[in-house]
């Protein structure tokens, strides 16, 4: 009854293909450009130390994670993890990632807001992320419609929390275009594959924000359309 309205479900499995279509693009564009060599034989690593030496930021470590494309920046202990594939190869499309994640230390340097106000609200999207839809559920369920808006409330930081990380991921992907060339780390007829490489990242972000805000207007809508 609740889920069943047609036009929610078509746009909810849009956006879910939307998801696996930015995921799968990502993967294969990574897949692609990790197989041509930067033309300076840079790895990700020496790439992201040179714009953090040159930057004022020799403070900050870089370590190599496992995982695959588990790249991200942490602003609590100023630490840049790069993943294998990443940290030591010499390809575009490491230098390009590694380059993306240097510009959220270097967002950090300079308190760039947006960075700083997702990273204020991880606690509260880790708790709202699993308790949000269970509190709405069971409300719902219950009838106690309290509860149920109590759950739509926390959901709604993750909403916010996929909004504010569209600017933070634009900006790094910015400034790492920027700086790959200026840097001398690419010339500027390899920047074709970064481009790729980090416009099919930034695809995923906004289908993830456009599925956040879908489910949250759902939500919403089932509680003021509800007859008790």
């Amino acid at each position: 009854m609740y889920y069943g309205d047609p036009g929610f479900l078509i746009i909810a499995l849009l956006l879910f293909l939307l998801s696996l279509f930015a995921q799968q693009r990502v993967r294969s564009t990574f897949n692609k450009y990790s197989k041509v060599r930067t033309s300076t034989g840079m790895t990700g690593a020496q790439a992201a130390a040179r714009i953090l030496d040159n930057h004022g930021l020799s403070n900050v470590e870089i370590e190599r994670v496992q995982g695959n494309l588990t790249d991200h920046y942490d602003p609590r202990s100023k630490t840049l993890r790069l993943s294998a594939g990443v940290y030591d190869a010499p390809s575009i499309a490491a230098v390009g990632v590694a380059a993306h994640e240097t510009g959220h230390a270097l967002q950090d340097q300079s308190r760039y807001p947006a960075l700083a106000l997702r990273s204020a609200m991880v606690p509260t999207v880790q708790f709202g992320s699993k308790l949000g839809p269970i509190l709405f559920i069971v409300g719902l369920l219950l009838q106690i419609t309290p509860l149920a808006w109590l759950g739509v409330i926390l959901f709604a930081a993750v909403a916010i929390f996929s909004v504010v990380t569209l600017p933070v991921e634009f900006n790094a992907s910015s400034r790492a275009k920027q700086l790959l060339v200026s840097e001398g780390i690419l010339a500027p007829q390899e920047m074709e594959g970064v481009n790729k490489v980090l416009n099919a990242a930034a695809m995923t972000y906004v289908a993830a924000a456009l599925s956040a805000i879908v489910w949250l207007l759902r939500y919403a809508s089932i509680l003021t359309g509800r007859r008790d």
